[in-house]
């Protein structure tokens, strides 16, 4: 007889990478469990996708809800520098035909609580405004299940072989077991608003994602989402951005004069809501998990935005993740090690994003030197823009990117998952 409170996976967070992992797991035919602080549909930034979260959005089943969701339809990415000087829009269908070319830039709310109410038709029981509180555990440290209190002001006790946590960038796990290891350079700091009105580009590039350069290697994004809004926000060095004070609209309006093309582009339109500001950008957890424990999307990893890949991550993850999730349960197998090949790919791609974004932020790369010197690595490069991480190793683009940009050595940490004393790591 199945207790109540007995699940075969419990998913804390019920966002993207939530989500995702708990739909495809009962699609499996296992009994999920998720629970969501929050009360859907709720505010969240990250409206851009990359173009490859296509494909798990097509295994969850979704792609026909996205269309008629009705949202901006995102064909290219550009770049501006502060003069104003605009680059040729990337148009992705130039590099990939198929319908993955076009994604979108989508509303998170109404994005995130679709993506929810899937994971619900395909047997989830979803718990909204239920918060967990801790992790329950055995004598030798393995997760047995979670406690978490209810709206009602009810506390639970749920228990199963395995939990997730997706809990974002709280990071439940990791915050209550110290395993976040902050980038030691991506220490970037957001500010971000929304416009009513404001100008749009003519014909395909209508949608792009624009990245817009100001001083000390800052930039903007700006990001027309349906409804004529746009998301507009600020990303650079703490020092830089608040050297006058931490008025979130005052350093937004100050930087809009140091860039010609954001400057012209709102100048018609209206702001409206709130200055939002978010620090600390680029971190990963010391481990993937540990043994009945799974970490996906932003709180496992989460990297800079300027290339919008922490949606991808998270729909990247939760698909991978229900895979070894899938497989440990059908083996009896929910020790850490269980998780680890999981945590080795999923360090692998953020690795290789990770080399990207630094080379974006050194003063001495361009993409448009890189290309003029290695035009055959343009294929290469798009691949990694697109999200498509696993076509090949990379290491000739790697390579002529340390040319122009001091790249990171690649962190060990993520790859593997915690194990008690008594269970030593694999031999190298």
């Amino acid at each position: 007889m199945i207790q109540a409170n007995h699940y075969d996976v419990i998913v804390v967070g019920g966002g993207p990478a939530g989500s995702t992992t708990s739909a495809l797991l009962a699609e499996q035919g296992h009994r999920v469990l998720v629970l969501e602080k929050e009360r859907f549909p709720r505010y969240h930034v990250g409206e851009s996708l990359m173009p490859y979260c296509y494909f798990p959005l097509e295994r969850l089943g979704v792609i026909d809800q996205m269309d008629k969701l009705g949202f901006t339809q995102k064909l290219s990415v550009q770049f501006v520098t502060p003069d104003g000087k605009q680059s040729q829009p990337f148009y992705f269908f130039e590099h990939h035909d198929h319908p993955s070319s076009t994604t979108w830039q989508v509303n998170r709310d109404e994005f995130d609580m679709m993506l929810l109410e899937n994971a619900q038709s395909k047997g989830v029981q979803v718990h909204q405004e239920a918060k967990v509180k801790s992790f329950l555990k055995d004598d030798d440290g393995a997760v047995l299940g979670v406690r978490a209190e209810h709206k009602d002001g009810q506390k639970i006790e749920y228990y199963a072989p395995i939990t997730v946590d997706a809990t974002g960038r709280d990071s439940l796990s990791v915050t209550k077991e110290r395993w976040r290891e902050r980038d030691p350079k991506l220490n970037k700091v957001a500010l971000w608003t929304y416009y009513r009105g404001a100008k749009r580009d003519p014909g395909l590039a209508a949608g792009s994602t624009t990245v817009a350069y100001i001083p000390e290697r800052g930039w903007f994004w700006y990001i027309p989402l349906k409804d004529d809004i746009v998301s507009v926000g600020v990303v650079g060095e703490r020092d830089y951005l608040f050297r006058e004070g931490n008025d979130p609209k005052m350093i937004i309006d100050r930087e809009i004069e140091e860039n010609v093309w954001i400057k012209d582009h709102l100048s018609v339109g209206e702001q409206f809501g709130e200055y939002w500001v978010t620090g600390e950008y680029s971190y990963r957890s010391r481990y993937c998990g540990s043994n009945g424990l799974v970490l996906v999307g932003d709180a496992f990893a989460f990297l800079d935005p300027v290339f919008s890949s922490g949606v991808f991550f998270a729909l990247k993850s939760g698909a991978m993740a229900a895979d070894a999730i899938h497989a440990a349960l059908e083996s009896g197998d929910h020790s850490a090690s269980a998780f680890e090949s999981y945590g080795e790919q999923m360090c692998e791609g953020v690795e290789l994003m990770r080399k990207i974004v630094y080379a974006f932020y050194d003063e001495s790369f361009s993409f448009g030197k890189l290309i003029k010197k290695y035009p055959d690595l343009r294929p290469e490069l798009t691949d990694c823009l697109i999200g498509n991480l696993e076509k090949s190793d990379f290491k000739e683009l790697v390579s002529a990117m340390g040319e122009f940009a001091r790249l990171p050595t690649e962190l060990d940490h993520g790859r593997q998952g915690l194990r008690p004393a008594t269970q030593p790591l694999p031999a190298a």
